[in-house]
């Protein structure tokens, strides 16, 4: 076993193949930066279904830990998109009909993500072809409980009241923020300061995806301006739509009474 053989080296770098014709410089940065995110993504889902099982189990620590992991990588999410921007819009018009109709906007693991994090959007299936692996995936996580879901009955196992409400609602709809959950994360963050130190590791997680969304939305701004986006999405206009949404929303609702 050598290091190329452990980790498909060669194979890998066979999956960087640019379109244009003859080949422009700057393909090669596009297609190794999407698919170093698409990794990354990958690696991010592994870790949010750890935590869901570690909020379903009461594991404390192991939460802590692996939110601490979580927040780390999404901070190397966003200071890639300093790379990517080193593109200037000319560069990226060059090839960019190379794209045809592939667009950032279907990345399935992406919107797995959001969905693992309990930010459902049902009407997102229409862009994702049916009966793909990735779309099943995609399905598999609207109808399966998210780490909020699970978040729940950590915060119930120790001692916070969750209304059934929540705790029987429909899994394929978005999590909102509760009053009622707002007052038990209160309560644990002011006499248990373990618990203080895993919600702002998750309020830093999301902090970190919301920065993602805006350097995104800007990095397309820049590139494209208010052109419409390749693959039929509505490019910088449907992007702000989400903008600042948190996918934690009790833990800043509480922020003002900390």
């Amino acid at each position: 076993m050598t290091y190329a053989d452990y980790l498909h080296v060669d194979q890998l770098l066979q999956l960087q193949r640019p379109r244009s014709e003859p080949e422009e410089h700057d393909e090669l940065l596009f297609i190794v930066a999407h698919q170093a995110y698409e990794l990354w993504f990958k690696l991010l889902l592994h870790e949010l279904d750890k935590v869901k099982g570690d909020f379903a189990a009461n594991r404390l620590y192991p939460a802590i830990s692996t939110f601490k992991r979580l927040r780390t990588i999404m901070k190397v999410a966003v200071e890639q998109v300093d790379i990517v921007e080193t593109l200037t819009p000319m560069s990226f018009n060059s090839f960019r009909s190379r794209l045809e109709s592939s667009s950032g906007f279907q990345s399935a693991q992406f919107r797995e993500m959001e969905f693992a994090l309990g930010f459902k959007r049902a009407d997102m299936m229409k862009y994702h072809p049916p009966g793909a692996p990735a779309t099943e995936r995609l399905l598999s996580r609207l109808n399966e409980p998210s780490v909020m879901d699970a978040f729940y009955l950590f915060l119930q196992q120790n001692g916070a009241t969750i209304p059934e409400a929540i705790l029987a609602r429909d899994r394929t709809l978005p999590t909102a923020p509760d009053d009622t959950v707002q007052e038990g994360i209160l309560k644990l963050y002011k006499t248990e300061p373990n618990f203080e130190i895993l919600f702002e590791l998750m309020t830093d997680f999301d902090e970190g995806f919301q920065e993602w969304r805006y350097r995104h939305i800007k990095l397309v701004e820049r590139t494209i301006g208010n052109k419409q986006g390749t693959g039929g999405s509505l490019g910088v206009e449907f992007l702000k739509r989400s903008l600042f949404a948190p996918v934690f929303p009790d833990l800043w609702g509480i922020r003002h009474r900390l």
